[in-house]
């Protein structure tokens, strides 16, 4: 019913218990004019707790898509057989606006509001495969610890994927010699000068039929 109707309906029973003489009518009356105003004052109270709900949902929707965010560059990490533990030197952080996102080759966090500034720190790939529900991050006073699960047991390099460079092609579908040439190519880029002028004169010195092929005992 319409908060309008309600109101006039009130009214016209109202002016009736004005008029009415017998107790049963005017008891009748009376109920019936409670019930309207029990139905008009929970209408009002409906609607006025409709009106901030609708503000607070809507202003928990509006998000900001362009965050910055600063990288964290202080950083040390260790770890045993099982974990790899990274100590983020970031003071400040509140559990509440940080986001972490733990996949099975990288990780990516994200810290929020921390002195007026947005943090990020993450790794795209990591050395080794880790196991997501048992990462965890713990928030201290002036670090935060990051806890990777490893998948399986061992001693990690690096925190990153590295792929290993002088390690030759077993492609089979390439020419055999490739994966050698790609291993030779990749220490001399890699090299200090005196290597770069080893190889290059090895090189040189088999093409003009100086010396042997130094590559001939591996075919």
């Amino acid at each position: 019913m319409a908060a309008n109707d309600l109101a006039l309906d009130l009214e016209e029973l109202q002016q009736l218990h004005s008029l009415a003489k017998r107790p049963r009518v005017l008891s009748l009356i009376s109920s019936e004019i409670r019930n309207l105003e029990k139905l008009s004052k929970d209408g009002a109270s409906v609607s006025s707790l409709q009106i901030p709900a609708s503000v607070l949902t809507a202003a928990k929707v509006i998000q900001n898509p362009s965050l910055n965010y600063v990288s964290v560059s202080s950083f040390s990490w260790d770890q045993d057989n099982d974990k790899v533990k990274i100590y983020l030197s970031l003071e400040g952080v509140d559990q509440e606006k940080m986001e972490t996102d733990f996949k099975p080759m990288s990780f990516d966090a994200k810290f929020h509001d921390v002195h007026g500034k947005n943090y990020r720190f993450s790794l795209p790939k990591l050395n080794k495969e880790i196991v997501p529900e048992k990462c965890k991050v713990l928030v201290k006073p002036t670090r935060v610890v990051i806890t990777l699960a490893k998948a399986s047991k061992g001693n990690w390099l690096d925190l990153h994927y590295k792929e290993d460079k002088f390690k030759p092609s077993l492609d089979k579908e390439k020419d055999p010699m490739a994966g050698i040439m790609d291993m030779m190519k990749n220490m001399y880029e890699d090299g200090d000068e005196e290597m770069k002028k080893t190889i290059a004169k090895a090189w040189t010195d088999a093409r003009s039929g100086k010396a042997a092929d130094p590559l001939k005992r591996y075919t």
